[in-house]
């Protein structure tokens, strides 16, 4: 039985006091209401709450996750950070590949990949996000787009590695659009992404991969996406930064 997750990716918004302040009103409403069977939490701020928001979180169900990694271990790379610098800072999951990240800084799925290896090697999970954009759908690629994505941004990843990494299925068309892919529609991707990584590892590891998805998931329609077979939780743009939502939406994730 694969236990649910959502995370909260929370962009660039929030300066530090004020992240401070989300993140333990977040930690509040988890230790009053979090129930055994609810999902498992990752809040993403920025880089520059990172260090502070894991130490507001110990001891709590919240994980804290970065929003993007550098696949080298150091050197003459200026405004980046490392695995081991975000592990070393509290961090235990890494967002990779967001749809932002490849349209707007030209992040490639073989890309993705070193920085997929680096986490891992760090013992870090990561959150590896594939999606189309709308004229990919409408035209019908979506299929081979994801099919790339996956394929190219999990090359050199072993079986025993996939352990420590989640897909977000996150359809470009649907973040921040206030458009929802049906839950039908998001349904089917999931399980053509499942049946790639049972092509490619088996089913044991492709029964035990987490899926979720992403794209103006709130409280109302959380529920029903949630409730399909191959969905395992969602990553959460909007709706993480107001905690009530963010919480109802994990709560929906039972």
């Amino acid at each position: 039985m694969r236990k649910k997750l959502v995370a909260g990716n929370w962009k660039m918004h929030k300066n530090l006091t004020e992240s401070q302040a989300l993140i333990t009103e977040i930690r509040g409403i988890v230790r009053d209401e979090f129930r055994q069977n609810d999902a498992e939490i990752v809040v993403c701020p920025t880089a520059l709450a990172l260090a502070s928001s894991a130490r507001l979180v110990e001891g709590s169900e919240i994980r804290i996750g970065a929003q993007n990694v550098n696949e080298n271990k150091e050197g003459a790379f200026t405004g980046e950070w490392s695995a081991s610098m975000l592990k070393s800072a509290g961090v235990s999951h890494v967002i990779v590949g967001h749809s932002e990240r490849r349209q707007y800084y030209n992040e490639t799925s073989q890309a993705c990949a070193l920085k997929n290896k680096a986490a891992i090697l760090e013992d870090l999970v990561v959150l590896y996000c594939v999606g189309e954009t709308l004229e990919e759908r409408e035209s019908n690629q979506h299929f081979d787009i994801i099919k790339n994505q996956i394929e190219q941004g999990l090359e050199g990843i072993t079986g025993e590695e996939m352990s420590q990494v989640v897909i977000a299925y996150e359809p470009v068309w649907a973040i921040g659009t206030g458009k929802t892919a049906s839950a039908e529609q998001a349904q089917e991707v999931h399980a053509f992404i499942r049946s790639l990584i049972d092509s490619k590892y088996g089913q044991a590891i492709s029964q035990a991969v987490r899926i979720l998805y992403g794209g103006s998931v709130k409280p109302e329609n959380a529920k029903q996406i949630f409730g399909m077979e191959d969905i395992d939780g969602g990553l959460i743009g909007g709706a993480s930064l107001k905690p009530r939502d963010f919480f109802e939406i994990i709560k929906a994730a039972q």
